[in-house]
């Protein structure tokens, strides 16, 4: 049995939560949502000098959420909203392996907030708090549980989200306060709210290079396990 060993990046923290010392953690679904589907997760401290021990013995690349904001100055922006924070070290690790990555052709997926680096380094931009750009009646950081959904999103035809999906309309869940804006080179929308928010973004110049702004990890609905089964056989 061909088990692919797929990558997932891990968060870094110094605040004594967790711990009273720095800490690295994963929370535990987007490990097994994918093993669930036949592959080995690998977790990945973001430390910039594994990555070439890293891009060599993984097949493909999950980058997961967080609660921190790629910095504006990576999309020529400067800060706009209090409600930003940055976390430079795992967002630099994320966007050197995210460009190893693209360069093998490996298969990515994003997730959350890793669909808003992966457009950042495709070229794209980030919308920096929803609420200052957007009158919605939708609240992209959802009251309800996060294993719950919240929400509809309109799936774009001719993408392969669509071809993974087979729906045009699914409900998801929503933990974001940011959004993509403009989307990079070679990148089409492949979901939106019905808010007009971007839900979904993939590259088409690659193999298999998809961002979700929800968190399919958590296999609430079809959807989401057809997404995290498409990626892992995009990886064998």
């Amino acid at each position: 049995m061909n088990q692919p060993k797929i990558g997932i990046t891990m968060d870094y923290q110094e605040e004594k939560t967790y711990s009273k010392y720095p800490w690295y953690a994963l929370r535990k679904n987007y490990a097994t949502s994918i093993y669930k589907q036949g592959a080995i997760p690998v977790a990945l401290i973001p430390d910039i000098s594994l990555l070439e021990e890293y891009i060599s013995m993984i097949d493909g690349l999950l980058i997961t959420g967080g609660d921190f904001d790629v910095s504006p100055s990576l999309y020529g922006e400067e800060i706009t909203s209090q409600a930003v924070s940055e976390n430079t070290q795992r967002t630099d690790f994320e966007f050197l392996i995210i460009k190893k990555a693209l360069q093998k052709d490996m298969p990515i997926l994003g997730i959350c907030g890793g669909q808003q680096i992966l457009n950042v380094v495709l070229g794209g931009t980030l919308v920096q708090h929803i609420s200052d750009s957007y009158d919605s009646p939708i609240n992209h950081e959802q009251i309800n549980p996060r294993n719950e959904v919240s929400h509809e999103v309109d799936i774009a035809q001719n993408t392969l989200l669509k071809d993974i999906v087979k729906e045009t309309r699914i409900f998801v869940n929503s933990a974001h306060h940011q959004a993509v804006k403009k989307v990079g080179k070679g990148v089409v929308k492949n979901a939106i709210a019905t808010d007009n928010v971007v839900e979904g973004i993939e590259a088409t110049n690659y193999k298999f290079c998809l961002g979700i702004q929800w968190h399919p990890e958590f296999l609430i609905t079809q959807a989401d396990s057809k997404i995290m089964n498409a990626f892992v056989k995009a990886c064998k």
